[in-house]
């Protein structure tokens, strides 16, 4: 089983850091090859990994990433908390072409006609939708026509979010470069930020994705909290 036991939908690298104020360098690969700049569940992953491989006996780690530094912090209860920074909402910023930042955006894709979204960029693009019935979402259709949607010139992620309460949602994501993935924490951090900005949840959101949940916290200004497991399971070699 590739999505829960031998197998993987990205790979991470761990290298030896620039500056002297981090631990690591962190390096994220997407299934097509390319690098992207971030990754909450694996960050959550790289953290684990390189506590259990004795790299660090700190619980409490400092990473660089290709968008700036991420704090890992492994709690008593083997979850992982990462501070995943600010939303970045500045739409030449995410980037998204747009004329001026709004809660809500309307945009035209040729083979769906017009579909609302929010755009919010945690060190990598999301698009993000409400759907009635997250089962039914078409992901299959809707997520590689609105990924390579033009508005968004470094392509982008898609998530569908289905709003149960104001404190639980259920999403799907398709990941730019990936397809659809069981779990995308950047993507539950961004549905998060988008359904409080337009006023359908509160502070703090449990996110059921796929392969499980999430737990976001966001006080509408500063950086968003994401803590979830993170298990090892499968231990291999692979010759280059």
């Amino acid at each position: 089983d590739r999505n829960f036991g031998i197998g993987f939908d990205q790979l991470l690298v761990v290298e030896r850091p620039s500056q002297p104020s981090v631990d690591f360098k962190y390096r994220i690969f997407n299934a097509d090859g390319s690098e992207v700049e971030n990754c909450g569940n694996g960050a959550r992953c790289f953290a684990r990994f390189v506590y259990d491989q004795h790299l660090t006996g700190k619980r409490d780690i400092r990473v660089e990433t290709a968008n700036g530094i991420m704090e890992l912090h492994l709690t008593d209860d083997n979850q992982v908390l990462v501070d995943m920074g600010k939303p970045e909402l500045v739409p030449e910023k995410i980037p998204f072409k747009a004329k001026e930042f709004a809660t809500e955006y309307c945009i035209d894709i040729a083979e769906l006609g017009p579909v609302n979204i929010g755009a919010v960029s945690m060190g990598n693009p999301h698009a993000v939708l409400r759907v009635d019935d997250i089962d039914a979402a078409p992901l299959e259709t809707w997520g590689p026509a609105i990924e390579s949607c033009a508005q968004f010139p470094n392509k982008v992620n898609v998530g569908f979010m289905q709003v149960i309460n104001e404190h639980h949602i259920r999403l799907r994501v398709f990941e730019r470069g990936s397809g659809e993935t069981l779990a995308c924490g950047t993507g539950a951090c961004a549905a998060v930020v988008s359904g409080q900005l337009r006023g359908w949840l509160a502070q703090g959101v449990k996110v059921s994705l796929p392969g499980g949940d999430l737990f976001i916290d966001w006080d509408g200004q500063g950086s968003v909290n994401m803590t979830g497991p993170a298990t090892k399971v499968f231990e291999g070699k692979v010759n280059l």
